[in-house]
This record gives C-alpha cells, sequence and structure tokens, in this order.
C-alpha cells in the first residue's frame, strides 16, 4: 500500500505512512518518519472514554525493561497520540510463521515478558497481555498496546474499559468482571507459555461462551514436551483463583529453574511430587472456581426474579386500589404491603432469594427453588375458627429443567391427619413441609394448588381472581373452600 502524504507535528514533525495491520488495540497504527526516527509508528487513539488512560500510563512506564517506549506523545482534535519504535513483529505473527517453538526459545520469549511484569511490579496491569501485543524490538520481546490498563488500585469505574478483553486469554475474574489484579496478567502468561511449547491454547472454545465456561471450571490440558518445573509453573499461572498464581516478580527464577535438569533421582522425585501437588491444588481450584459460579448464578437468577415478583404485586395493588379507592394502603421498605377494606387484608409478602438446601433435610424436590414469596386474603377469625387463605410464590423450573419463572401454589393439611389450620389452603415458604407436600410418598402435607405460572406480561386472571377473594373477605363472604385441593395439582410439577 502506498505511504500517505500527510504529516503532524508534535515535538517533531512526522511523516504518516501507510496502516499497519493488526497492532491497532483501541487506535489506528501508521507507519511513521522524522529525521532522527526514520523508522517509528504512529497511533492514534480516540478520544472516547478512557482513551487518555494510554497517555498517562505510557509516560509512566517510561524506563519499565521489556516495554515499548513512547517516542513522545501529543493530541489532535479527534484523538491522543502516540509515537513508540517500530518493532520487527509480533508474536502472533512469530508463532503464525514458526509455529510451537523449542524449550530454549519459549523460555526466552517468556523470560523477556516475565522481566516486563516484574518491571510494571503489580503498580499496573495490562489486562490484554496477548501475542499480538508482545512485539520484537532490538532482539527483546517488549509488552505494547496498554488501551485497556489500568493501575492495580485503581477502584472499578466506567473509564477502566472493565468490560475489554481478548477472550482466549481473560482470566476467571475477568470473565465475572471483577477487579483485575497483576495476578490477572499472570494468568495471560500462562495461556501464551501453553501456546508457545503446544501451538495450542489450553482453553480452545471456539465460541466465547465455550470460553467462559472453559476459563471458570475446566482444567487445562498436561504441558507434554516440557520439563517439569515449566509445566508445573504454567499449571500455577492457570489457577483459577488470582491468589494462587505465582507472583509476577517469581516468574524470572521459575523460568529460569525451568531450563535445568534435575541433578539427582532425588530431586527428581522432588519435581514430580511438587507436580501432583499443583494438580491436586488446580482440582481443587476448579470445584471451588464451579461452587461459586453456581452461587452467582443463583443470585443473579434471584435478583432478577425478585423484581419481577415486585411489579406482579405492583400491578395488583393499583388495579385493586381503582377498583377500590377506600382500600386503606400500608406499605414498609421491604417491599411488604396490606391493603385493608372493611377489616378485610389483601397481603403481599416480599420476596427473597431461596437458601442454598432449606429442605430441613427431608428428600428435596427434582426442580431448584431460587427465590420465594407469598401472598394472601386474611379476614377476622370466623365462628368456625377460618382466618383466610394463603399462596405461596415461588422462581423455580418446577415444569421444565432450566426455564426458571414464578409459579403460584398452596398446601393443605391432608385429611388424614388429625390437624387444623385456621389459614386454608396455606402459603409456605421453600421447607421442611413444602418438600414433604411436594414427595412423591405420603405425608401430612399435600400440594392444594397446581404450579400455575404468573406472567407479569398476562396477569388478567391472576388480579382478578385476588381481587374476587377481596371482595368476598370484604363482604363477610369468603368462607373455607368446599373441596380441597380445590384444583387437581397432579403433573403440574417435575417429580
Amino acid at each position: 500500500m502506498a505511504a500517505v502524504t500527510r504529516s503532524i507535528t508534535l515535538q517533531r514533525e512526522w511523516i504518516i505512512g501507510a496502516p499497519i495491520g493488526d497492532r491497532a488495540g483501541f487506535g489506528r497504527v501508521y507507519r511513521a518518519s522524522s529525521t532522527d526516527y526514520p523508522d517509528a509508528v504512529i497511533k492514534f487513539v480516540p478520544r472516547d472514554v478512557g482513551a487518555d488512560r494510554e497517555l498517562l500510563i505510557a509516560d509512566d512506564l517510561d524506563g519499565v525493561r521489556h516495554v515499548v517506549p513512547v517516542i513522545e506523545s501529543g493530541e489532535t482534535e479527534n484523538d491522543l497520540v502516540l509515537v513508540m519504535p517500530r518493532a520487527e513483529k509480533s508474536l502472533a505473527a512469530h508463532l503464525r510463521e514458526s509455529g510451537p517453538l523449542s524449550l530454549v526459545d519459549a523460555v526466552a520469549v517468556l523470560s523477556d515478558v516475565a522481566t516486563a511484569l516484574a518491571g510494571l511490579n503489580g503498580r499496573v496491569v495490562h489486562r490484554d497481555l496477548k501475542p499480538a501485543n508482545i512485539l520484537l524490538l532490538n532482539g527483546r520481546w517488549c509488552i505494547a498496546d496498554f488501551g485497556i490498563s489500568r493501575y492495580a488500585e485503581a477502584a472499578t469505574a466506567p473509564d477502566t474499559r472493565k468490560f475489554a478483553k481478548t477472550p482466549a486469554y481473560a482470566a476467571p475474574e475477568q470473565w465475572r468482571d471483577e477487579h483485575a489484579t497483576a495476578a490477572t496478567d499472570v494468568y495471560a502468561f500462562g495461556v501464551i507459555a501453553f501456546e508457545l511449547v503446544t501451538g495450542q491454547l489450553p482453553f480452545p472454545g471456539p465460541y466465547p461462551h465455550d470460553l467462559r465456561e472453559q476459563h471458570l471450571h475446566s482444567t487445562p490440558p498436561p504441558l507434554t514436551g516440557a520439563a517439569a518445573p515449566l509445566a508445573v509453573l504454567v499449571e500455577e499461572c492457570l489457577f483459577k483463583i488470582p491468589e494462587a498464581r505465582p507472583a509476577p516478580a517469581k516468574l524470572l527464577a521459575r523460568l529460569d529453574r525451568a531450563t535445568r535438569t534435575a541433578r539427582s533421582s532425588g530431586l527428581a522425585a522432588l519435581q514430580a511430587a511438587d507436580r501432583q501437588e499443583v494438580e491436586r491444588q488446580g482440582a481443587a481450584a476448579v470445584v471451588a472456581s464451579v461452587a461459586r459460579s453456581a452461587s452467582e448464578k443463583q443470585a443473579n437468577l434471584a435478583e432478577a426474579a425478585i423484581r419481577i415478583l415486585i411489579r406482579i404485586g405492583d400491578s395488583l395493588r393499583d388495579a385493586v386500589m381503582e377498583a377500590a379507592p377506600t382500600a386503606r394502603l400500608s406499605a414498609s421498605r421491604d417491599e411488604r404491603w396490606t391493603l385493608t377494606l372493611n377489616g378485610a387484608q389483601l397481603i403481599f409478602a416480599p420476596p427473597g432469594q431461596t437458601p442454598n438446601e432449606p429442605w430441613g433435610g427431608w428428600q428435596p424436590p427434582a426442580f431448584d427453588v431460587v427465590a420465594h414469596g407469598a401472598i394472601g386474603v386474611k379476614i377476622p377469625m370466623s365462628s368456625r375458627g377460618y382466618e383466610g387463605r394463603g399462596h405461596a410464590l415461588w422462581y423455580c423450573d418446577a415444569q421444565e429443567k432450566g426455564r426458571y419463572e414464578w409459579f403460584e401454589t398452596a398446601f393443605m393439611i391432608s385429611p388424614l391427619v388429625p390437624q387444623r389450620t385456621s389459614i386454608n389452603p396455606f402459603a409456605d415458604f421453600p421447607g421442611e413441609k413444602s418438600a414433604k407436600a411436594i414427595w412423591s410418598g405420603i405425608a401430612e402435607y399435600q400440594v392444594a394448588w397446581p404450579f400455575t405460572p404468573v406472567e407479569v406480561d398476562d396477569l388478567d386472571e391472576f388480579i382478578d381472581r385476588w381481587a374476587g377473594w377481596f371482595a368476598s373477605a370484604a363482604q363477610g363472604h369468603l368462607g373455607h373452600p368446599s373441596q380441597m385441593p380445590e384444583r387437581d395439582p397432579q403433573g403440574s410439577w417435575r417429580q
């Protein structure tokens, strides 16, 4: 491609040439030259949120070994500008040309990168370390493109490009959108090391959802063809838990040992024992990551479910108040509300996240309950000892595995049990009593209302039914159901 005949003046006048292939990152890169720097590159970074971070960090990295230096920087109306020496090639291009490297060559590359990471000293986190950002400059492999870097102590903020990452090299904490630390770069270092030795990625994807699952939960395959110390180092760099990874300052010494052979059978045996311990720790980290992801999924589902149920409750409340303006509303900060009309109460209990394993030692149901709430109509106790009815609201995958939605249900005491309750049917949170009701065997509790989906965009039947029960209660007509269960619940949940 012909050179672009234009120039820009910073401290020097730079002649801007042809664009350079795949090294743009968050900017556009061109060949450039001046009277004293005949072969350089110039990078234009758009003035979007966080773009000045690269200039800030570039200035602060001056003198750090094996980091591509910035010759000078400046700005235009639309861009921030950095000028750097032109490298011979990227590590990505080198791998495309040569394939897997010998152990000696791989350790040489990794030692250069480790020197840079140690020089950053955890104070600056690159966050996008990958072969395309490692350049061969004056015979050394140097880290470049700090476009999404951040200071390690900086609080998470919109201008840190928090969600930017290269999926194949992204650490588990990046997939969770958590604070990046020096351990994040060490994880990417481990991915690169694996790739240099094998020519393959430890987690091949190919799609982003595959990569997320693999980086969060999968154990990397054994690093074959490498000395035990290097294989152990790579496995430790790829630990799921950031705190378990080696510190950048330790990488160089570990790499130096990786090129040495054990001098005795005793040392060889010790290396094998150490390898076993690393594998054990790695397996434990995977288990912990899986458990944490399950917990996060539960919390995220519950948060969304609670918002949905609050909207359902608001729709019911507003419809009833519009139809009965004299109903008195009382509400609390936890989203509980009560409407009172002529002594009758329509009560909406606040939704909450269901704890893990709430079933009190009883056999749990076949489905998963993430959140729960309740609704009911209450009246002054009648001469027959009746005070109203309540229904449970559960957010669960009761009918189709993995498909979560709000369900309305209710419970009753078995007719075979000599017990009475003033609320019939009644609501119950996920627990031992409700587990007995859902159980396939015979117990003292039973399901009195089928698991019925409650959809926020189709509430007519739900609102009309509860408005009708509230009206009956306010008029003194609400009584014990004529039959229990009122509707056949069988087959309405997964066994």
